[in-house]
């Protein structure tokens, strides 16, 4: 399983090039049964790091582009009355895959936003007074871009929330660059083929949350969520649903690291991904050095009992 694992990220990283750490925590998402927020600029690789995870894990995917007239019907699906059998047929939306793939999800309005809200809690859709479930495993990858670009919305607390993740990309290296053009014009394009099946995927998930978290390492995520909700620097503090999410993808982040157990790094690693789009400055001109999180890694010593 490790082996597989392992193959998938090095997969992963020959088309996103230079961009392991990004491509390691967007499989720990996966692992983590969770949900993943990418957040850059436009052209910095984000819908081809979600295109290239389904291929590699052998997931079913669609992709849902998100415009400002996108209805939810457009998204979910929609029944239409059948003459020949004289009664309504559904007809499955995009959201009905294993992977979907959720782009520039910011450019949609609210209405249509909030409707993702059940599927991605839930793993389901309610449509027309009748409840469907949806796919198993379900992941949603949105894509957005900064919200100062023209026609963007900013997703709700509440739907932000529902993310395990987000990550940025950021630009390459100027040797990644190169060869990334390099491999484009000599026609060296990789062929992509998935490393593992459903049900391996399925087992390491399991074998992901079967990774000992001692009290020391729960003491450590229980300070640290404490701190947000007390200290005077952040206006939005860490959730309940935050803190299991901390929990969850340091376990992936310690399985994808070969190990069965957790330590404070493994913590570290996954904290700015799970709570940065979480956390609220306080003070509307915050500009400090480092992210949000920093603030949390910097307040709580792992070592203190």
């Amino acid at each position: 399983m490790q082996i597989q694992l392992s193959q998938a990220i090095e997969s992963t990283c020959s088309v996103l090039i230079g961009k392991q750490q990004q491509v390691k925590l967007a499989l720990t998402c996966l692992l983590a049964n969770g949900h993943l927020l990418i957040e850059d600029l436009p052209g910095m690789g984000k819908t081809t790091l979600a295109h290239t995870l389904a291929q590699v894990l052998g997931l079913q995917y669609s992709r849902i582009q998100f415009t400002s007239d996108l209805l939810p019907a457009d998204m979910l699906g929609i029944n239409i009355f059948d003459n020949n059998e004289q009664k309504f047929r559904f007809h499955p939306g995009p959201i009905f895959s294993e992977l979907v793939l959720a782009d520039e999800i910011n450019r949609a309005s609210p209405k249509t936003q909030s409707a993702l809200l059940e599927a991605m809690e839930e793993g389901q859709v309610s449509l027309d007074g009748e409840t469907r479930s949806l796919p198993s495993p379900f992941f949603v990858i949105g894509t957005q871009n900064p919200l100062h670009q023209s026609g963007t919305y900013p997703l709700p607390e509440s739907q932000l929330d529902r993310f395990l993740m987000r990550i940025k990309l950021g630009y390459p290296t100027l040797e990644a660059e190169k060869i990334m053009l390099q491999t484009q014009f000599n026609n060296k394009q990789v062929a992509l083929n998935a490393v593992m099946n459903l049900k391996d995927f399925q087992q390491a998930q399991i074998n992901a949350t079967n990774v000992h978290a001692s009290n020391a390492i729960i003491n450590y995520i229980l300070r640290l969520v404490t701190f947000s909700r007390e200290s005077q620097q952040l206006a939005n503090p860490l959730s309940p649903r935050a803190s299991k999410a901390l929990l969850r993808a340091a376990k992936a982040w310690a399985y994808l690291s070969n190990r069965n157990y957790l330590i404070p790094e493994d913590v570290q690693a996954i904290l700015p991904a799970v709570a940065e789009h979480r956390l609220r400055s306080a003070s509307s001109d915050f500009s400090g050095t480092g992210s949000l999180s920093q603030i949390l890694l910097e307040a709580i010593d792992p070592l203190t009992a």
